[in-house]
């Protein structure tokens, strides 16, 4: 029992390397990709033509990383226990966002993944959600479990009280259909605040 209980933890630490290799290599990756659009700071027709191309690539690493990071997240239910895994994943997806966006992961009664979906898209400063079609969402996967998301993209991760609000209506739509709100997450730029931490759950 213990053998296993062992290997169990050496998956655990081996599955936070990866992640952590991974989160590693992007940031360089981004870092190489700014420095050179950036050059010298002389602007000429070349570099300017480069910004786009860098903004592809760039996008194109970070959906390539969400991609690695949704198939483990898949593959290993287990994955989900470690709060950090979860925090990385929605920086990954919510830092660089222009409006608001609010997305739901959904899980199996083991916290396995099943699917995260975007579920609503809306201004610089707000969202409109609505409980009825995230619990229909819900049902659709026969989800047992769920987290929410959301970014800030004025770079406050502070929970409004609104988020506050918006967070026990959908909880409260939820257990309708004994579905359970684990946590809801605010991202703005590299900070995330976890409701389920700060007692807002």
């Amino acid at each position: 029992m213990n053998r296993r209980t062992n290997h169990d933890k050496a998956t655990d630490v081996l599955d936070e390397c990866c992640q952590l290799a991974v989160l590693q290599a992007i940031e360089k990756l981004l870092q190489l990709l700014t420095e050179e659009t950036e050059g010298n700071g002389t602007a000429t027709v070349g570099s300017m033509e480069a910004v786009p191309r860098a903004e592809a690539a760039r996008d194109a690493v970070v959906q390539h990383a969400l991609r690695i990071m949704e198939s483990r997240l898949q593959a290993h239910g287990a994955a989900l226990g470690s709060p950090q895994a979860v925090r990385d994943y929605l920086r990954l997806r919510l830092a660089n966002g222009e409006c608001e966006v609010f997305i739901v992961m959904f899980l199996d009664s083991q916290n396995g993944l099943i699917a995260c979906e975007e579920m609503f898209r809306g201004t610089l400063a707000q969202t409109s959600v609505y409980p009825r079609e995230v619990v229909k969402a819900a049902l659709k996967y026969n989800a047992a479990t769920v987290i929410f998301a959301h970014n800030h993209p004025s770079g406050i991760a502070e929970p409004s009280r609104a988020d506050e609000l918006l967070t026990q209506a959908l909880k409260q739509a939820l257990a309708l259909v004994d579905v359970k709100a684990l946590d809801h997450f605010v991202v703005a730029g590299d900070k995330t605040v976890s409701f389920a931490e700060r007692g807002l759950l």
